[in-house]
């Protein structure tokens, strides 16, 4: 008896290897390729012909109408609605609330047509008493309980379903391999799987996926490029809030955010979120500074917080919560150089306010002014700030100033600091918008 053929993945990036190694040549991952048996397959003639290309001026463009989710959070993040056809993966932490979204979305998008929700990883009976708790009771939102892709696909064509759930991936097995749910070949041929099925038959799959410890979606990276959208559902398990998150969208924006928060009942979605992450930003403390930040097309009002104080150590400490900590450093670094103010020996922490991360690097303006307001232990009351700072010192254009001044002006900061370049190009005659244009201008506001 011949020995059965093997080879080693790797499970984070799906890089394929004849042999063990430690280190992963593809992601440099250490430790992270496992060994799986081939699946022998039999070679056949094509029965279904010579398929025929279209002239690309024969395609109907028309995208059609868009089901509509019934949630304004789920169609920002969306584009505008779920789109036939399209295949959406969801991942996020364990316990962050994906299976709660996913029967939330079922029930909303079963008002137009029938839902088969499969779980992977609960009984019907255990969905059934989700379903009790978050209020749910639709009689065209279908549970199945099964592991197997194949007799989900018979499922589907069986009522002909136009939506399908997927809870999850990692779950999910295809008959035809040998390899345990959640290797690599499995996520991989169970996802093109499933895309085969949603392209062919114009089925709306929503995927659930997990994610490694460090945030990654788990499983080959091919799985990101396959999907059409990618979203992530992200929170902190010491905040009611969760954030959804679009990192991919082929039908749409991406880097849009749906702001949820969860409750008893389920998932509430948050209107107002600038709200949520500035609290009473009106009368801040000394230490405190507002940034207009945007994720995706949203202005979003985020509160910075820092504390400046006497080190007692001899390479002074620099904390971080919610922003890039070497992007700190450099702040930090340019206020040294372009001013008289000196960190060396000060402990500088930085917090961003709800648990919120902040990326963009029009927040620095925000987070020099908190720096500096804390170490001067002065208030920046009604004022929020608007600006990218450079190495020079100077403070650099942002896009979308005027959706920023508008989101400021609504929740009544009259004090704004923006770009000069933004200034000028603007024709500001407000006399509560100020140009700024070097780092100098904002300590001058201290004195």
């Amino acid at each position: 008896m011949s020995k059965a053929k093997t080879k080693f993945f790797c499970c984070e990036c799906g890089q394929e290897s004849a042999r063990w190694l430690g280190r992963c040549p593809g992601c440099g991952e250490w430790n992270t390729l496992i060994e799986e048996q081939l699946t022998k397959t039999t070679s056949g003639i094509r029965i279904k012909g010579v398929p025929e290309a279209t002239p690309l001026t024969q395609i109907n463009s028309q995208e059609g109408q868009r089901i509509d989710t019934k949630s304004v959070e789920l169609n920002r993040v969306l584009g505008g609605g779920v789109v036939a056809g399209a295949f959406i993966l969801l991942s996020g932490e364990p316990g962050i609330g994906k299976s709660t979204l996913f029967l939330q979305m079922a029930e909303s998008l079963s008002h137009s047509t029938e839902v088969l929700y499969v779980s992977g990883e609960e009984s019907a009976r255990q969905i059934k008493l989700r379903a009790d708790r978050l209020n749910i009771c639709s009689p065209h939102v279908h549970i199945l309980a099964e592991n197997s892709l194949n007799s989900v696909r018979e499922a589907v064509l069986s009522r002909d379903y136009k939506i399908l759930f997927i809870d999850s991936i990692q779950t999910m097995v295809l008959d035809e391999l040998q390899s345990a749910p959640g290797s690599v070949s499995q996520i991989r041929e169970g996802a093109a799987y499933l895309l085969s099925l949603a392209k062919e038959k114009e089925i709306t799959v929503f995927l659930a996926g997990h994610v490694t410890k460090d945030g990654s979606i788990a499983g080959p990276r091919v799985l990101e490029h396959m999907v059409d959208t990618v979203l992530y559902f992200e929170g902190d398990q010491h905040h009611i809030f969760r954030l959804l998150r679009t990192v991919k969208n082929r039908f749409g924006p991406a880097n849009e955010i749906g702001v949820f928060e969860m409750r008893n009942d389920g998932l509430k979605e948050v209107g107002n979120p600038s709200a949520l992450f500035v609290g009473d930003g009106l009368q801040t403390a000394p230490g405190s500074a507002v940034a207009v930040t945007m994720e995706g097309t949203r202005p979003l009002l985020v509160e910075i917080q820092s504390l400046v104080t006497s080190s007692v150590y001899a390479p002074p400490r620099r904390t971080v919560n919610g922003m890039d900590y070497h992007r700190l450093l450099m702040l930090l670094a340019v206020l040294d150089k372009k001013t008289s103010c000196s960190f060396g020996a000060k402990d500088v922490f930085i917090n961003i306010a709800g648990g919120l991360e902040v990326s963009e690097p029009a927040a620095d303006l925000a987070v020099v002014a908190a720096i500096i307001s804390g170490l001067k232990e002065k208030s920046l009351a009604g004022t929020a700030f608007i600006g990218e700072l450079g190495l020079t010192g100077e403070v650099r254009g942002v896009s979308q100033i005027e959706q920023r001044l508008k989101e400021a002006e609504k929740f009544g900061y009259n004090h704004v600091f923006i770009p000069e370049v933004n200034f000028k190009r603007l024709g500001v005659k407000n006399n509560n918008i100020y140009a700024v244009h070097t780092i100098e201008q904002i300590i001058e506001i201290f004195d």
